[in-house]
Parts: C-alpha cells; sequence; structure tokens
C-alpha cells in the first residue's frame, strides 16, 4: 500500500490555512496542524481532516520564537518522518496606522512573524525534503499577498513590506533548491474574506474596498486553498520560483 503524503499547514486553525488543510485532506494528504493560540479552531479543523479519511496531528507554536520552531519540527518527526509538502501561512497584521506612527516594537514584530518566521520554518523543511540531505523532495508554498504590489497605504505598510520579502524569498530559495527535488512557490491572496481582517481592526475592510476589485467582490479562503492545492500537485510539477495572485484581478 503507498503511503499517503504528508503537509505541513502553518496558521492552520483558521482562514486559509484551515480551508486548506480540509482540502488536502479530501486530496488525500495526512495534515499536520500548526497553531498558535487558538486551540478550538485547530482541533475543529483536525474534525473535518479527519472527517475525509486524514490522519491529523496538531502543533502549537510561537513562530516569533526560534527555539519554538525547532521543537516544533522535532515533535514532527515522531509523527511524521517524511514531509512532502509545506504551507507557509501564518502571519499577523497589526491595527492600521501610517509609518510614521508605527513603533520599533510592532514592526519587529510583524517582521519575525511574516517574514522571519517562514525563512526558518522553510529553512526546517528544506532539511527534511532536500535530496542534499537524503530527503524525497517535496514542495513549499508560502502565503504571500497582493499587498507587496500595492502598498497598504495607511493601513499596513508594515505587513506589505514583509509580504513583498515573501516574494523575494520565494524566488531565491526555489532557485538554490530546485535541482534537490524541491519546488518553492507562492501564492498572493487580495482582499479575502477571512478572521485577520477583524484581528486587524477593520471588520467591514472586505466590504469597504470590494468596489476596487475587478471582479467587484472579496475572494474566499477556499479559492486560495484550491490555488495551493493546485501548486502543490503534480499538475503544477515544472513551476517553481513564481508567485500566483488569487486577487480578483487586483
Amino acid at each position: 500500500m503507498a503511503r499517503k503524503k504528508t503537509v505541513l499547514i502553518t496558521g492552520a486553525s483558521s482562514g486559509i490555512g484551515a480551508a486548506t488543510a480540509v482540502l488536502a485532506s479530501k486530496h488525500g494528504y495526512d495534515i499536520a496542524i500548526h497553531y498558535n493560540s487558538d486551540l478550538k479552531g485547530a482541533q475543529l479543523v483536525s474534525q473535518m481532516c479527519e472527517q475525509e479519511g486524514a490522519t491529523t496531528y496538531m502543533l502549537q507554536a510561537d513562530l516569533s520564537d526560534t527555539e519554538a520552531i525547532t521543537r516544533l519540527f522535532e515533535e514532527l518527526d515522531a509523527v511524521f518522518p517524511v514531509l512532502d509538502a509545506l504551507v507557509n501561512n501564518a502571519g499577523v497584521v497589526d491595527k492600521p496606522q501610517r509609518v510614521d506612527e508605527m513603533s520599533p516594537e510592532r514592526l519587529h514584530r510583524m517582521m519575525n512573524i511574516n517574514l522571519i518566521a517562514p525563512f526558518l520554518v522553510a529553512k526546517e523543511a528544506v532539511l527534511r525534503m532536500s535530496t542534499a540531505y537524503g530527503g524525497d523532495g517535496g514542495v513549499i508554498v508560502n502565503t504571500g499577498s497582493a499587498a507587496a504590489r500595492l502598498g497598504s497605504a495607511g493601513q499596513y505598510v508594515d505587513y506589505a513590506a514583509a509580504k513583498a520579502g515573501i516574494d523575494i524569498f520565494t524566488k531565491g530559495l526555489s532557485d538554490e533548491v530546485a535541482a534537490e527535488g524541491i519546488r518553492v512557490v507562492a501564492i498572493r491572496p487580495g482582499l479575502i474574506e477571512t478572521a485577520i481582517h477583524a484581528k486587524g481592526g477593520l471588520p467591514d475592510r472586505c466590504d469597504d474596498l470590494a468596489h476596487m476589485v475587478p471582479m467587484q467582490r472579496p475572494g474566499d479562503a477556499e479559492e486560495c486553498a484550491h490555488a495551493i492545492l493546485y501548486l502543490m500537485g503534480e499538475g503544477a510539477s515544472y513551476i517553481t520560483g513564481t508567485s500566483v495572485d488569487v486577487s480578483g484581478g487586483r
């Protein structure tokens, strides 16, 4: 009997990460569900995935803590000795502010979670996937943002800057590991209806900005999940180093 593929999804207790976990379970993956503080959300996602036949394992870690990332992967190794895919999805926004209002503490938090943590998580995945380290290859899908192109002036320029870093990180890492059996790609979600807007203090942001999207509506987490699953799959076997907009044309 063939081994089922495994995927680690960071930030999988809600939003795009949760939708990706459920969809991946429908495509035959076993799922490692990372979460930070939303245990109930992670448990619900785990239940939904298991209803689709997946084996799941929940991993708690504050990704701003480098030691926590190391512990996460040590725990992952004990349950899923082979890692086939990483969805490097976890991220945060803060309250809307202009750059001249932002504190150093805010900027460090935004960069630590949205840029440095994805580097470190991907590093650990490469150490397990790369044929140079005895691995079988794999796929890393980063979650960027259309904000990297748009700037998010007056709201989240720090978040946009971190996500612009994800674009370059995706390209650079992909070139490093392309000959080692690893593809590295990204999606750039646009205006997507998830809880991140309320967490950033703008619960009505999608409705307020929908008129700016050529398709005249926000997207949803499932639409992002379908793009991620495509990029993870064999149909995208010759795609690496690129970021795909999931933004309704914006």
